[in-house]
């Protein structure tokens, strides 16, 4: 088990279904409670600012 941040909350994730090895400051795919795979930082980054953009644009819209 590891303890994993997401957003501005820490929960637990299961590695057991996580090639090889995670260490601090790695970032993982997590879904329902275990990791799945690492993802290279940069890439990571990019997909979280990306993430915050769309969700930013979403807070703007009225619904239909």
């Amino acid at each position: 088990m590891a303890t994993v941040q997401i957003g501005e909350a820490q929960r637990k994730a299961s590695l057991l279904l996580l090639p090889g090895e995670a260490k601090v400051g790695d970032y993982v795919i997590v879904h329902a409670g275990f990791a799945l795979h690492t993802v290279d930082p940069e890439e990571a980054r990019e997909s979280l600012r990306l993430l915050q953009e769309l969700a930013a644009c979403g807070s703007d819209e009225q619904p239909v």
